[in-house]
């Protein structure tokens, strides 16, 4: 039955919603309004001999719906240290880019992504995201092709694993590898399992463990890691005090998500110089 409703969605409501002659598209448009990036330097953060680097939460969503090439291709543009993106699996087990397990909150189509193949799910169409109608034939893309956006760039890529799966996690290693991004690439996960798994690997690839607090637990789990593997803490769960443990212990810390100019000034001062954002530039 799904599929037969996002088939009606996609022939007979999505023409009707993006029809410039009627007023659902200029609703959805009030609601996805491109913002300024606020500048850190320009803010007294950051200099270009010390600087902060800034990973774009979900790419530059502040210009592009998130998890989209339009927003990762910014961040390339704009200089970003890293770009993060989110991967789900699908029916055919290929990996596509979209926070959520279900597409309701970015597409016209409702779905769950692992009971539809890629090529039906890039029919679907965005009905949410800064600009998102400005964008033609824009479509939810591969893994592959995020990665092709860094291919010759600075910008690192950086994937978080949004499902369960362990047994498919070679494949995000494969892709990597194929596009020569091994070196450039980090892997995030909230699973410290998924991150063993990648770890034995042996692939070389950075690890970055998602976590909500930092504890020691936490770092001495980093640490165990054979690979590179940092701590990616929630910033809103941390103090000083606990952001201090990681410091002391030499764990590398990037912290998501830090959207406030006296938060970013306050972790700068206190040595951390990888933040995660959304709407922060240098």
């Amino acid at each position: 039955m799904s599929f037969v409703l996002n088939k009606i969605i996609t022939l007979i409501l999505v023409p009707l919603f993006l029809s410039p002659y009627l007023p659902f598209i200029h609703v959805a448009k009030l609601f996805s309004l491109p913002q300024e990036l606020v500048s850190l330097s320009e803010n007294a953060i950051g200099s270009e001999e010390d600087p902060v680097f800034l990973t774009a939460h979900r790419g530059v969503q502040a210009v592009a719906p998130q998890n989209t090439i339009p927003a990762y291709e910014k961040a390339v543009e704009l200089g970003f240290y890293s770009a993060e993106c989110d991967i789900q699996l699908t029916k055919d087990k290929q990996w596509v880019l979209n926070h959520n397990s279900t597409t309701d909150s970015m597409f016209c189509e409702i779905a769950e992504i692992s009971e539809y193949t890629v090529a039906e799910l890039k029919e679907f169409t965005y009905k949410s995201g800064a600009n998102f109608w400005a964008y033609e034939n824009l479509r939810i893309p591969t893994l592959e092709e995020y990665l092709d956006v860094f291919v010759g760039s600075n910008t690192r890529p950086q994937i978080e694993i949004k499902t369960e799966n362990t047994d498919m996690l070679y494949t995000i290693v494969d892709a990597v590898k194929a596009k020569g991004l091994e070196e450039q690439a980090i892997i995030i996960s909230f699973s410290y399992e998924q991150l063993q798994a990648i770890d034995e690997l042996g692939s070389g690839i950075e690890l970055w463990y998602l976590v909500d607090e930092i504890t020691p637990e936490n770092i001495a789990k980093a640490q165990a890691l054979t690979s590179e593997t940092w701590l990616s803490p929630n910033f809103e769960a941390n103090t000083q005090e606990s952001i201090q443990l990681a410091i002391d212990a030499g764990v590398g810390c990037s912290f998501w998500t830090v959207n406030d100019l006296e938060d970013a000034k306050m972790l700068y001062d206190m040595g951390i110089r990888y933040i995660e954002t959304d709407i922060f530039c240098n």
